[in-house]
């Protein structure tokens, strides 16, 4: 727990010091590998952030973004459902494009999980927002178009466990669903580590690297 609250405060810390865009709100990326902990940690800073006044914080999760279950099946893309290629890249950029502007107004989706799929509007950005974080795998993925993510933000959290902690994490998670010890080995190793592999080498550099409770500023 200590660890988590040292990462909260340094998060809160760059994003004090972050300026915007002129004429636009601050956007906050917090990018990791599947089971890198990025969901809870951004969800615990913006609820800090909101609770302390400092700021009137949203969270935007790329996960809002996942194609269809249908329009996976139609690609043959199913099997590798999380994979930077199963998500509507083209309508994440534009909703950040049209959110970021400062008091611009507007929705988004996002993923239940429960029923893997995900829901139109389903949270709404009002004028008072001043401070977006995005949060999911692939913000700063070097490739077209996921690029276009990462020049949308002011600054960017970076959640590197190890490749032994993330399998760890992601069997327990399977487990936690009531799939089999074998099935659970499968689905993290067939889809999840490969995914996580590619977020740990194919993105570019954060502002701040978060390692199981350490901490390292790049200099940049």
């Amino acid at each position: 727990m200590l660890g988590m609250e040292q990462d909260i405060t340094t998060v809160l810390n760059l994003i004090a010091r972050t300026q915007p865009q002129p004429g636009c709100r601050k956007v906050i990326g917090i990018v990791g590998p599947p089971g890198s902990g990025k969901s809870t940690l951004a969800a615990a800073f913006v609820d800090r952030l909101n609770r302390t006044g400092h700021a009137s914080a949203m969270l935007v999760p790329m996960d809002g973004f996942h194609m269809d279950n249908d329009s996976l099946d139609r690609a043959g893309l199913r099997a590798v459902k999380g994979a930077p290629e199963t998500f509507e890249v083209a309508a994440f950029v534009a909703t950040l494009r049209a959110l970021r502007p400062e008091g611009a107004t507007g929705t988004f989706p996002v993923f239940d999980r429960t029923r893997d799929c995900t829901v139109p509007d389903a949270q709404q950005v009002t004028p008072e927002v001043d401070t977006l974080v995005v949060e999911g795998n692939y913000l700063l993925l070097e490739q077209a178009p996921w690029d276009d993510v990462g020049r949308m933000l002011d600054a960017s959290v970076a959640l590197t466990p190890s490749l032994a902690v993330l399998q760890e994490r992601l069997v327990a998670r399977w487990l936690s669903y009531g799939l089999s010890p074998e099935i659970a080995e499968q689905k993290a190793g067939q889809n999840d580590l490969p995914n996580a592999r590619r977020v740990l080498q194919e993105s570019s550099q954060a502002t701040l690297t978060l390692t199981q409770g350490t901490t390292d500023i790049d200099s940049q």
